[in-house]
């Protein structure tokens, strides 16, 4: 029996993929899944086994994600998002240099490589600031400093991390916002929607307690989102924006393997994120 065209890769069935398969079942689409924790991928594969098809990656793990979807691009198949897509989104570098090289609004960065020319950035850059890993998500290790003691102390322990990725150190304007930010979902070059995400502390993650509010979108921000997922050549991705004291929008990340419990629940019955990415995956299989 021939393999189904379409195929959901993903080592955990969360939320949102519970949500996806459903809604492709409901659409009466014919799918396989992929547990990434058993796949593997021959470096000289037979490309008939893989060519034509389509792999919906869910992956959770940044690296896990970003060398599966490399290895079945390699072997024939259209992974969405593409490896280039995890690759610059996955990074905090990456996509801070897509965003400017498309010339979009994004908080002053700065990449030093090493602590104390991180101290001398941090100088310039100005308190308060915040020092990020360059891969992680839901806010970890990500450390808001406020003088030069504090910086200092933060960047003894990175020092003191075995990794020498770890080493290169990523520091960021903390821009001046309300006690919210914007999550934009773009699916296929269209932004579903937005919401509001507010915290009591000055991370405003779901995934650390914030909670997620319903915003009607505008137009500018709806085409800012979408010029950031396509900066960073993701067909699917939540789209984080902030707005300063002024009103003034800037883009902080692009998400490609989009977590969207909150914004769905947030929604209700406005929208269907998972039904928009299933609609969207069936008709590039067409």
């Amino acid at each position: 029996m021939p393999a189904s065209r379409l195929a959901v890769l993903a080592s955990r069935v969360r939320f949102e993929e519970k949500a996806i398969i459903a809604a492709l079942e409901r659409r009466g689409a014919s799918y396989e899944y992929l547990d990434s924790r058993s796949l593997f991928v021959a470096g000289n594969p037979d490309r008939a086994d893989w060519a034509g098809r389509f792999v919906l990656n869910r992956e959770v793990g940044h690296f896990r994600a970003l060398y599966a979807a490399s290895a079945l691009e390699s072997a024939g198949a259209t992974v969405v998002n593409s490896s280039r897509a995890t690759q610059v989104s996955g990074d905090k570098w990456h996509t801070s240099a897509a965003l400017l090289g498309a010339g979009l609004p994004t908080p002053r960065t700065v990449l030093a490589f090493t602590p104390q020319s991180a101290l001398a950035a941090l100088d310039k850059l100005g308190y308060p600031a915040v020092i990020k890993p360059l891969i992680g998500s839901w806010g970890r290790l990500v450390t808001r400093v406020t003088d030069r003691e504090i910086s200092t102390a933060v960047l003894e322990h990175v020092e003191a991390l075995p990794s020498p990725q770890a080493h290169v150190i990523y520091l960021q304007e903390q821009v001046a916002k309300a006690d919210r930010d914007i999550r934009v979902i773009v699916v296929g070059g269209r932004a579903l929607g937005g919401t509001y995400r507010r915290s009591t502390e000055w991370r405003t993650n779901v995934a650390r307690g914030a909670v997620s509010e319903r915003l009607s979108l505008s137009g500018d921000h709806a085409d800012l989102a979408i010029a950031a997922a396509a900066a960073v050549g993701a067909d699917i991705a939540g789209v984080d924006l902030i707005e300063d004291g002024d009103g003034s929008v800037t883009v902080l990340e692009v998400n490609d393997r989009v977590e969207f419990r909150g914004f769905q629940e947030a929604h209700g019955s406005h929208t269907d994120v998972a039904d928009a990415i299933a609609a969207h995956l069936i008709e590039r299989t067409e």
